[in-house]
């Protein structure tokens, strides 16, 4: 399975993965590495903070992570973010995060 380059940077806190979030989305749905940034559907609107809760919490669930394991680091009120994934290596997530999840 290829990645296409993901950008993943391992930091003393954890694995810092660069995000594109696509809002108002029929479903949670992970469609894989786009120039190295990993691209997510979320079907939250981006109002009070939901859509980010909405996307950390669809994230730990695909890499089998506690939801205080995935934090939001950058990117608060914007579609490009930073997220923060500890207690997992790149290569077990690179395992969990498919080129496109089925949608939930």
């Amino acid at each position: 399975m290829t990645h296409n380059n993901p950008q993943i940077i391992q930091t003393e806190k954890g694995l810092l993965i660069s995000v594109k979030v696509v809002l108002k989305s029929a479903r949670n749905q992970i469609m894989g590495w786009e120039n190295g940034v990993l691209k997510v559907k979320l079907n939250a609107v981006p109002e009070k903070g939901e859509a980010n809760r909405t996307l950390l919490a669809h994230l730990a669930e695909v890499w089998k992570l506690p939801k205080s394991a995935v934090t939001l680091v950058s990117g608060e009120t914007s579609r490009q973010k930073k997220i923060c994934a500890t207690g997992i290596s790149i290569e077990t997530l690179l395992a969990l995060t498919p080129e496109k999840t089925k949608a939930t």
